[in-house]
């Protein structure tokens, strides 16, 4: 029997079990549920498979995203993970971590009115379930080429093009500084959000497609990239955004001031090694030194409790960061943003959820100075306003509001940066730093570089952005790789004389 039309009309919006505050602040453990086959099917029954799917289209890998929903409905779950995997090599990491209510779900026809399709939490029980039940890519027909690509970095986009490479027949050799895969997923994104046997699991479907990982290699110390062009067809560089941005405030050089990225990766990394029950002061491997580019004091302490600690910025990287101090043991935590609520650029599903576990926000606040001696005893702000709407970038200083916040400890999320290598100097030193990495314009191929066999995405050519935004760029590198190390055999088949 055909589905009832409308269903959205009848079936309201429902999100999976959500941990209550009380108990999640207490560890590591994500804080949303699973659907179980009847509710996702629910959901799923919501959409109104609208024919101009603008979910699809703001969705920046383009997902099938109705039609998977329909098979999620009929119970067709390794259908739907297949489907699932043709557009997102993660689709189980984006679910997570995407911010779905700017992006599908935002862009859901019924949002208006009914509310939008719970399109994230599906797009999680479509993989997390069907790799539970045994699937797994299907690569029984893929024949292989001969060819090796190397990867540099193990993040989003080079997870993606490694998986797009094996389905092509291609073996794809991943080059990492980290002794696990993943990246900023892995090290950066707290496990709240996205638990770290998630990337236990795909590393282990990616081993099983031919993928091989070496990992604890930094490429320009551990080897050359000169070594990777002699031994590979190819090198994708997707090595990501790591250089913080320097607000250059006056006393940011006191004892208790972190940049966001070495706060996050390092409780990243203790809580990769000692579990998720992890207590604030359990032991923390030491921070490798590429990961706070930019930035020149030791590996921060991640004792926060009895600390009243202020984060500064208001993106999904601030939101991480408040989270994590409240878990870390705080006494108090504060955010601090030089615009209005309504101006902040990260998820508003993140600040709700900051919000609800305790932290305070300041908005209009324009961080002055760090107070203090030797240590930071305070944050110096003045009040500001929106010069152009509630959404401008622009603010305006009100005169006389200076105040003073109290504060141990001072984050700084202002967002980060790309910060390419400098073997990449001696590839093209003929070429302007930004045109090193200029990918899709001068070149041939899409996201191929000056020099003919090297290409990069994610990150490192766009700078800090969404994990999706990654994925996509690794996803079609992958298939420009193809071409180019395919093509080379092809040329070769019909240019050999016939026996």
């Amino acid at each position: 029997m055909p589905a009832k039309p409308f269903q959205f009309m009848d079936v309201p919006r429902r999100t999976p079990r959500e941990v209550p505050v009380s108990v999640r602040v207490l560890g590591w453990g994500e804080i949303y549920g699973q659907f179980d086959a009847p509710a996702a099917g629910e959901q799923a029954s919501r959409c109104l498979d609208c024919g101009n799917p603008y979910c699809e289209w703001k969705c920046p890998v383009h997902n099938d995203i109705p039609n998977w929903l329909s098979l999620v409905q009929e119970g067709r779950l390794f259908e739907a993970a297949e489907l699932a995997h043709e557009t997102n090599p993660l689709p189980e990491i984006c679910g997570r971590v995407c911010p779905q209510d700017r992006l599908c779900e935002g862009a859901c026809t019924i949002n208006v009115g009914f509310e939008a399709v719970t399109i994230g939490s599906i797009e999680k029980y479509i993989v997390d379930e069907a790799f539970k039940q045994g699937w797994r890519p299907d690569l029984s027909q893929v024949k292989a080429s001969g060819r090796r690509v190397a990867i540099i970095g193990a993040g989003p986009a080079g997870l993606s093009c490694a998986d797009r490479l094996a389905r092509a027949g291609i073996q794809a050799h991943v080059f990492d500084r980290y002794e696990e895969i993943g990246g900023l997923l892995t090290f950066g994104i707290p496990p709240f959000k996205l638990e770290k046997q998630v990337m236990a699991t795909r590393r282990g479907v990616l081993e099983a497609m031919g993928v091989q990982f070496h990992l604890g290699i930094e490429i320009g110390r551990d080897l050359g990239i000169d070594d990777l062009l002699r031994d590979y067809d190819a090198v994708f560089l997707g090595s990501g955004a790591y250089r913080y941005v320097d607000a250059q405030l006056p006393g940011q050089q006191r004892r208790g001031v972190i940049p966001a990225l070495p706060f996050l990766v390092s409780n990243g990394r203790r809580v990769l090694h000692g579990g998720a029950d992890a207590g604030p002061a359990a032991a923390m491997p030491a921070v490798p030194t590429q990961v706070i580019a930019g930035w020149q004091g030791a590996a921060p302490d991640l004792d926060m409790r009895g600390k009243h600690v202020v984060v500064l910025g208001g993106g999904d990287t601030g939101m991480d960061c408040v989270r994590t101090a409240t878990r870390l043991g705080a006494a108090s935590v504060t955010c601090v943003y030089r615009r209005g609520e309504a101006a902040m650029p990260g998820s508003r599903r993140e600040v709700k959820n900051a919000r609800d576990e305790g932290v305070r926000f300041l908005f209009n606040r324009q961080p002055l100075s760090i107070e203090g001696e030797d240590a930071v005893t305070g944050l110096r702000v003045v009040e500001t306003a929106a010069a152009g709407g509630a959404r401008s970038e622009s603010v305006q200083i009100i005169a006389g509001s200076e105040t003073v916040i109290a504060a141990d400890v001072v984050i700084l999320a202002f967002g980060f940066r790309a910060d390419p290598p400098a073997w990449l100097d001696a590839l093209a030193p003929d070429r302007e730093a930004d045109q090193r990495l200029r990918v899709g314009i001068e070149s041939r191929l899409p996201f191929q570089t000056a020099h003919p066999r090297l290409f990069a995405g994610g990150d490192v050519v766009r700078g800090a952005d969404l994990v999706v935004t990654a994925v996509y760029d690794g996803r079609e590198a992958a298939r420009s790789i193809a071409r180019l190390v395919l093509a080379t055999d092809d040329r070769r088949a019909h240019s050999e004389p016939a026996a």
